[in-house]
């Protein structure tokens, strides 16, 4: 069976695509709302060092998340044009909208699902519920990350405040 055959067969996701350290993410195309340049967030205080504040967008009130930060990665302050990635996430209970502030844009890749592998258990920065699994294009290694569980980990999580004066 030819690749091209193959390909049309078997079932594929499309995952949008950015650099972080050097290194190449992806995340499922259908959890992309939009990609922002970058623009300075306001500050919220006591908020967990990875989050860099929030946005305005038309709007909606969204926080903006350092991946870099989340990660454990040194910051680049020679960044060039770093984006914002707004995701629509699924927290459990509602669609909520949320920014990932990324090294910069890449591309978008059709993936065979049967071509994505499971991660190596603790081998990364990343904890391994936060990585879908591992593909590889054109020879170079691609980290698929979940968007859900990545931004909606228990700190990340809303707090519901009930007795509020």
């Amino acid at each position: 069976m030819s690749e091209l055959s193959q390909s049309i067969s078997e079932p594929s996701k499309q995952f949008l695509s950015f650099f972080l350290a050097g290194e190449e993410y992806a995340i499922d195309i259908l959890k992309v709302q939009e990609i922002r340049d970058w623009s300075a967030p306001t500050i919220v205080p006591n908020s967990p060092s990875y989050i860099d504040g929030v946005v305005n967008l038309r709007g909606e009130i969204i926080p903006v998340i350092n991946l870099r930060s989340r990660f454990s990665l040194a910051n680049d302050p020679q960044l060039k044009n770093p984006i914002v990635i707004v995701l629509n996430v699924f927290d459990g209970k509602k669609y909520r909208l949320m920014g990932l502030f990324v090294d910069a844009f890449s591309e978008t890749y059709d993936v065979i699902t049967s071509k994505i592998n499971p991660a190596p258990a603790n081998i990364s920065v990343i904890d391994d519920e936060f990585i879908i699994g591992l593909t590889t294009v054109d020879q170079q290694m691609i980290i698929l990350l979940d968007a859900d569980a990545l931004l909606n980990s228990n700190e990340l999580a809303p707090q519901h405040i009930e007795n509020v004066a």
